[in-house]
């Protein structure tokens, strides 16, 4: 009975490449929520300090989990290994990556090499991005393509949308603290996201579907995708507020940065996925 309830909610999912359910998304949420506090708590213990240079040091990251996710989906790995680059196994694949990372900037910051972590950091992660993504370019340019004009129209809807967004949070609802670039981060990541599937599944010439439940069936209600730019707009405003408040309450805390940080992943990761999917047809 347990193994068919696991079979049937996690692990077919994954095999199959099925879309999302109430019961696996409530669990990776709670999964999400418990390795922020874990890993705070690791960050503590190494009196690693985690701040705003630290989450801008940590993006590459983010973007290596989007492209290593795409070389997934053109299928140019066929052993079993491609299940390791599936939700959420993906998740502690890159969580590996980075602490790895994390660890060797830290020696050798400790050994006088490097005056901060932050640099070796940051570069390790670039690094494995750029290797990523000029993977998936030659990928695009051999096997099926590789969609400039794409890229640069998603681009340029999440900007857009950042923009008025940002415009609308700092003029009219005179939110001096959108001033923090963070914030600004935080909605071009989820911008992203809503401009990959609103592009995807009411333009792009191959079908896209949305995988997540909220977002399929308020889709499927509206008739259209361009929907999910109001969904993300109803999760983000009070989400921004809220965190704003608890920074006022509580101070810039490390743990108020990883909240950020893990806001900023679920929306520019998964943006990132979708946009270079599009941009190679896959």
């Amino acid at each position: 009975m347990i193994s068919d309830f696991i079979y049937k909610y996690y692990i077919d999912p994954i095999r199959y490449g099925e879309a999302y359910t109430i019961v696996d998304t409530l669990t990776y949420a709670l999964i999400l929520i418990i390795a922020v506090y874990l890993v705070y708590r690791w960050l503590s213990r190494k009196q690693i300090c985690i701040d705003g240079a630290f989450i801008l040091a940590t993006i590459p990251y983010v973007l290596l989990g989007g492209f290593l996710r795409v070389i997934e989906d053109t299928g140019m790995i066929q052993s079993d290994i491609h299940f390791l680059l599936i939700t959420p196994l993906i998740f502690f694949v890159i969580f590996v990556i980075t602490v790895l990372s994390l660890i060797i900037a830290r020696w050798l910051e400790t050994a006088g090499v490097v005056k901060t972590f932050l640099s070796p950091y940051w570069m390790l992660g670039a690094a494995y991005s750029a290797v990523a993504f000029c993977l998936l370019i030659w990928w695009g340019v051999t096997q099926t393509s590789f969609d400039v004009m794409v890229l640069l129209t998603i681009l340029l809807m999440a900007l857009i949308t950042t923009a008025v967004t940002y415009a609308g949070l700092r003029y009219l609802l005179k939110w001096e603290y959108m001033e923090n670039p963070l914030y600004t981060l935080l909605i071009f990541g989820h911008m992203i996201d809503a401009s990959a599937t609103s592009y995807g599944i009411d333009i792009h010439p191959v079908r896209y579907v949305e995988q997540h439940v909220v977002g399929g069936a308020l889709i499927d209600w509206t008739g259209t995708a361009f929907a999910m730019y109001p969904l993300k707009l109803a999760v983000l405003i009070p989400g921004v507020y809220i965190l704003e408040m608890y920074r006022r309450e509580n101070g810039d805390t490390g743990l108020w940065y990883l909240i950020l940080l893990a806001m900023i992943i679920v929306g520019m990761a998964p943006g990132i996925r979708g946009m270079m999917r599009m941009v190679l047809h896959v």
